[in-house]
């Protein structure tokens, strides 16, 4: 068994609302926050977003000017849930500015600064000088991590992973990995993407968005919902109710944006964190799924469960509640994961009533209350990028 990594103090901001209890309370209705798209420019098209609302009202103070774009004040709303900010602040006076270390998952960054500095660039000739930010366009993926480093004054290694999918759960591990090497004694691990242009006009491109709310494993699911988040999680070896025990990854370059069939990929990365976990397949009491709605990606993900499991656990997306939030999916279903093991409730595949029965899994059309001590959150991302946590009650 590997050494476990501690969950300390965290908190999320998703389209069902701020903080820890607001997305208890969530869960525990199966509510959803997907509505119909009014995120303009892209207003015209017909899907779902799962929107947080207020961000354009809310702009980084004028000491944090250079680093204002929706990405880092969807960060900045995180942080101002549950006492993160201070939680953290705290965490750094404790074992020094030097040793923590800041790792973000994200796709988006700051692209949408970009984008729309492009539409606008025909009635504005040049980019004006506060639009000259070194850490809000998309030629930086470094923006929100360089952000977070900033803010809290730390010194340590800083990461930004750009991973499409997989982005912030291989956060979790690139923590670990750096914490277990000595570089730093904490890390803020951060999932964070916001809502652009290129993602929605991308996916609609590819005919994957749905024009209603996604249905992950339905029987008639027709395509994702695409939404936003911010989830920050700070680690460390200091003892909590819940560590991260186990992890895997794989890398199956099967096709650009087309899992493998089989999910011999996802399997493989789901095998790996069990062994690091030190546990069997049937320890395991649920499983927070990717499950994107996607016809394709639900029936590898389905074949990657059925090959690993002899019996099917428990299992859920949560993707019909929050839609997809890209870069930041895997801190957002890690923070599933962590709260269904302290509500002891596997939470409910939301906008699913009618689960594919040629699928073979256990989904749970409505929150289940169980008794939870392992936890597994799967994340796969375009291109084959695979990764899978195992989360447990201590």
């Amino acid at each position: 068994m590997s050494e476990p990594l501690y969950i300390g103090a965290s908190s999320w901001v998703t389209c069902c609302g701020d903080g820890r209890a607001a997305h208890a309370e969530a869960l525990a209705r199966g509510a959803s926050g997907l509505a119909a798209n009014d995120f303009a420019p892209a207003a015209e098209l017909a899907t779902a977003v799962g929107r947080v609302q207020d961000l354009e009202r809310t702009p980084l103070s004028a000491a944090f000017a250079e680093y204002d774009c929706r990405n880092n004040r969807l960060a900045l709303r995180a942080l101002g849930c549950d006492g993160l900010d201070g939680a953290i602040r705290a965490t750094v006076a404790r074992v020094g500015a030097a040793r923590v270390g800041v790792f973000v998952g994200t796709s988006t960054s700051g692209i949408l600064s970009t984008e729309l500095l492009a539409r606008d660039a025909a009635t504005r000739g040049t980019a004006p000088a506060f639009e000259r930010r070194a850490y809000t366009h998309c030629h930086n993926m470094f923006a929100t991590a360089r952000f977070l480093a900033a803010w809290f004054g730390v010194e340590g290694p800083s990461l930004a992973i750009s991973t499409a999918c997989s982005s912030s759960a291989k956060a979790f591990i690139s923590a670990r990995r750096a914490i277990r090497a000595g570089r730093c004694d904490a890390a803020i691990v951060a999932g964070v993407d916001s809502l652009a242009l290129s993602t929605l006009y991308g996916f609609h491109a590819l005919q994957l968005l749905a024009t209603t709310p996604c249905r992950p494993f339905a029987a008639d699911r027709a395509g994702i919902s695409i939404g936003e988040a911010a989830a920050i999680v700070c680690v460390s070896r200091e003892p909590a109710d819940i560590a991260l025990i186990g992890a895997g990854e794989s890398s199956d370059a099967h096709h650009m944006s087309t899992p493998p069939p089989d999910g011999a990929g996802a399997r493989r990365a789901m095998i790996a964190a069990l062994d690091d976990a030190g546990i069997a397949p049937d320890a395991i009491d649920y499983v927070n799924l990717h499950g994107t709605g996607t016809p394709a990606n639900d029936a590898a993900e389905a074949a990657a469960m059925r090959a690993t499991f002899a019996t099917q656990p428990a299992s859920s997306s949560t993707k019909g509640a929050f839609g997809h939030a890209l870069g930041a999916a895997g801190a957002v279903e890690a923070m599933v994961a962590i709260q269904a093991l302290r509500d002891g409730r596997a939470p409910a595949n939301v906008g699913t009533t009618n689960p594919d029965p040629a699928l073979g899994l256990a989904i749970a059309t409505a929150p289940r209350a169980m008794a939870l001590r392992h936890v597994l959150s799967n994340s796969f991302g375009f291109g084959g990028s695979n990764c899978a946590l195992v989360f447990a009650r201590t």
